[in-house]
C-alpha cells in the first residue's frame, strides 16, 4: 500500500487530541494534522516541553488552531481535571490518538500506585477515552486510535501481577502495557458497536522509529541503524486516524521486514490479542482500578 500524507483529506472544522504530542510520532502527527486544517490539541505532561512544541506545530503549520493543554496518564486526578476542563472549552472530539507512553523504566509507580508502565501506557488512557466519549459521541462520526506496539507480541497479560505485584521485569511489564493497548482498541470497538455507536476504535503501532522512547535503551543503541525516521514512523497513526478504507478493530503498521519500517498497512495481531475473554477481564479491572466505567455489559 502507497500511502502518503497527501492522501489526507482537508481536517477543516475537525477537532483533534494527542496525548505525548510534545516530541516523537505524537509531535510529527500534530504537524501534519494541523497542516491539513485540524484544530490540534496537544496533551503534554510537561508544559516546557510541550509549549516548544505547540510552537514548531504553529510554525510549520502556519495554524493558530493548535493548543497545549497539561495532561499527567500517570495520575487519574490530572486526567480528572484535563478532561473537565476540556469538556468546558470543546462540544466535541473528532479523533482522540492515545499516543503517549514510557518504555522500560527501572520500577515505579504511579500517582495511584499502578505500576508505571501499565499505569501510563493503559490504564491512563482507558480512563481519559472513557471520560471523553461523550464528546467522541457528539461527533458526526470520530475515532480513537490507541498506539501499541510489535512488542505485543511478547506481551502477557497477568490479571495477578498487573502492577508487579509479584515480580518486576520492565521488557516484560512493557510487552504486557503494549499488549494491553492493542486488546483494549479491540475491546472498544466490540462495545462501541454493541452499543450503536458512531465511534470508530482502531489500533496502530509505528514500527521501529528514531524516538526519543528508546533513546536509554539498548534496544535503542541497537536498532538506530534500521529505525526509520519519526515523520515515517508517524503514518500508521496518520492512516489509522484518516483513512476511509479501514474497519474499527483494524490494527496498523509498516509493511517492510518485521514490520519495522514502511508503508502502512494491516499489521499482524499476535493471536492472544483476540481473547475475547482475557479482554473482557482486563476491562473489568481497569474499569477497578481507575473507577472509570463505561460501555459496560450485563
Amino acid at each position: 500500500m502507497n500511502w502518503n500524507i497527501d492522501q489526507i483529506s482537508n481536517l477543516d472544522a475537525k477537532t483533534v487530541l494527542i496525548t505525548g504530542a510534545n516530541s516523537g510520532i505524537g509531535l510529527e502527527a500534530a504537524k501534519i494534522l494541523a497542516s491539513k486544517g485540524a484544530e490540534v490539541i496537544l496533551a503534554c505532561r510537561n508544559p516546557t516541553k510541550g509549549k516548544a512544541a505547540l510552537e514548531t506545530v504553529q510554525a510549520l503549520s502556519s495554524s493558530d488552531s493548535a493548543s497545549l493543554m497539561e495532561l499527567d496518564l500517570a495520575s487519574l486526578e490530572s486526567i480528572r481535571a484535563f478532561t473537565a476542563k476540556f469538556s468546558k472549552k470543546y462540544s466535541k472530539l473528532d479523533i482522540l490518538i492515545n499516543n503517549a507512553g514510557i518504555m522500560a523504566p527501572p520500577f515505579a509507580t504511579t500517582n495511584d500506585g499502578f505500576e508505571s508502565q501499565f499505569g501510563t501506557n493503559h490504564l491512563g488512557h482507558f480512563a481519559l477515552t472513557g471520560q471523553l466519549l461523550p464528546l467522541l459521541e457528539a461527533a458526526d462520526f470520530s475515532r480513537v486510535v490507541v498506539l501499541s506496539s510489535v512488542m505485543h507480541r511478547m506481551g502477557k497479560i497477568n490479571l495477578e501481577n498487573l502492577n508487579a505485584e509479584k515480580y518486576y521485569q520492565k521488557w516484560i511489564a512493557y510487552g504486557q502495557s503494549k499488549l494491553a493497548n492493542l486488546m483494549f482498541a479491540k475491546e472498544l470497538q466490540r462495545r462501541l458497536e454493541q452499543a450503536g455507536s458512531n465511534v470508530m476504535a482502531v489500533a496502530a503501532h509505528p514500527g521501529y522509529s528514531a524516538t526519543n522512547l528508546t533513546q536509554h535503551t539498548v534496544i535503542g543503541t541497537m536498532m538506530k541503524k534500521v529505525a526509520q525516521p519519526q515523520d515515517k514512523g508517524c503514518l500508521p497513526t496518520l492512516f489509522a486516524a484518516t483513512s476511509n478504507s479501514i474497519a474499527g478493530g483494524d490494527y496498523i503498521g509498516p509493511d517492510g521486514w518485521m514490520e519495522i519500517k514502511g508503508n502502512p498497512q494491516i499489521a499482524y495481531v499476535a493471536p492472544k490479542a483476540n481473547n475475547l475473554h482475557v479482554a473482557s477481564r482486563l476491562w473489568d479491572v481497569s474499569q477497578e482500578m481507575t473507577g472509570i466505567r463505561y460501555l459496560t455489559q450485563s
